[in-house]
């Protein structure tokens, strides 16, 4: 189901312009066309630089979550700001995701107006004209949405705009940690927030219990904040603080995910008590941040190491190598404005030569180092290389990335690719 309200731009009004990873098309799509472009990307039918997902690694990475997640007996609802593409969304609920988490109003609207009925706010909600499109959404039938809050001025605020709106806010209390962000951080603020949603029970519904683990970093922390969430959760429904039937208890970034999981299925909870995992990095993983903690998840989880595979980097950007002004460095079109750089520089991993059958691995020689990029502007990569490296202007390379959020925002469209690099979709984002 596709909602698109009245000021949307469709999909396809959106490839036909001038996006970025597109070019210039030279006619528009038909309607045929839609799921496969005729496009080959080591052909040359795309302008470079583009971000390009594949197909196969997706596939994979979907199969690979949900498998571990119904090990543990738990619910998925992958965290949508990591692509903000309607189109993964899809293929995430496909599999068996419980609905999809955001961050803000916004993109709630994005994933309500592109057919998710299930959305699972993990932040608090401010603001009137927020409080306002989450009214607007919620006159739909079946649609579910879920926020949190932290504090009795904000649960005063909710409840005074939906008792007025005649409505009913669904809620999860965010339990915080001294020095973190948003989230209680003691039973005094815990006892103040619960009097005043009493006094709101005709606008707010409690629901349940909402932790993000990652910002403690340490394993033994964590343990000890996902213990105390568990008896929180146990304490508010023995004295019947909870609207909801089940109770909602949910956690876990991209990092952490297997700990909460352990934590909470170890919890032992009834059929009373549901449990919502978050994790969104996982679809496209990376080279980077999220690579270093799947090897940690690999060491510390056995059933994660009994599924005798891992998560697949799925998303790369391609640039052309442009100029090679010196024996040691190479300038490729890529730069700030196409990749995410906070978290390390992207990688070269493939290269590939126009004419050639298929691209290689970039390593030039066995006994030399590895292309690195040392530094990057906004539109241009510098490429450390070695004297004699078979490299040209015009070779095209396929850079893996560190931190997939910071690198699908820069892009209004990103190709699916198939195993052989046709173009089998456009799958625009919606930031």
């Amino acid at each position: 189901m596709n909602r698109n309200l009245s000021n949307s731009i469709t999909t396809w009004e959106r490839v036909n312009s001038l996006h970025k990873g597109i070019g210039h098309l030279t006619q528009p799509l038909s309607t045929a066309d839609r799921t496969a472009t005729g496009w080959n990307l080591l052909r040359e039918d795309v302008s470079l630089p583009a971000a390009v997902l594949y197909d196969e690694a997706l596939q994979h990475n979907l199969q690979w979550m949900q498998q571990f997640i119904e090990a543990y007996g738990l619910k998925l609802a992958p965290h949508g700001k990591t692509s903000m593409t309607p189109k993964l969304f899809a293929r995430q609920l496909q599999h068996g995701a419980w609905g999809i988490t955001v961050a803000t109003a916004h993109q709630a609207l994005v994933a309500f107006e592109h057919g998710v009925d299930r959305v699972l706010m993990a932040n608090q909600l401010i603001g009137k004209q927020n409080m306002a499109i989450v009214s607007r959404m919620l006159q739909t039938p079946g649609f579910e949405f879920f926020c949190l809050v932290d504090s009795a001025e904000q649960v005063e605020q909710v409840g005074t705009f939906f008792r007025r709106s005649g409505q009913c806010l669904n809620v999860l209390i965010e339990l915080g940690v001294k020095g973190g962000r948003a989230g209680i951080r003691d039973e005094a603020q815990l006892a103040s927030l619960l009097d005043t949603v009493s006094d709101w029970e005709d606008a707010i519904a409690l629901c349940g219990i909402e932790v993000y683990e990652g910002i403690l970093g340490r394993e033994d922390l964590i343990d000890e904040f996902l213990q105390y969430a568990v008896s929180i959760t146990r304490k508010l429904a023995a004295e019947q603080r909870f609207a909801r039937a089940p109770v909602l208890l949910t956690g876990a970034g991209s990092q952490w995910y297997d700990v909460v999981a352990s934590v909470f299925a170890a919890a032992g909870f009834d059929n009373s008590v549901e449990i919502v995992l978050r994790p969104g990095c996982y679809l496209t993983h990376d080279v980077g941040v999220y690579r270093e903690a799947q090897v940690n998840i690999l060491e510390r989880n056995p059933i994660a190491r009994q599924m005798q595979s891992v998560l697949r980097p799925a998303l790369r950007i391609w640039a052309y190598v442009q100029s090679i002004p010196e024996t040691e460095r190479a300038i490729v079109a890529l730069g700030k404005r196409d990749a995410a750089f906070d978290a390390g520089f992207p990688a070269p991993a493939l290269h590939f030569r126009p004419g050639d059958t298929s691209p290689s691995h970039a390593s030039p020689k066995p006994t030399s180092p590895h292309w690195t990029v040392t530094k990057m502007m906004d539109q241009h990569a510098y490429l450390r290389i070695s004297e004699g490296d078979d490299l040209r202007v015009g070779d095209m390379l396929g850079f893996d990335i560190s931190h997939p959020c910071l690198t699908f925002d820069k892009w209004r469209s990103l190709l699916l690719v198939n195993a052989q690099y046709d173009v089998i979709d456009v799958l625009p984002t919606y930031f």
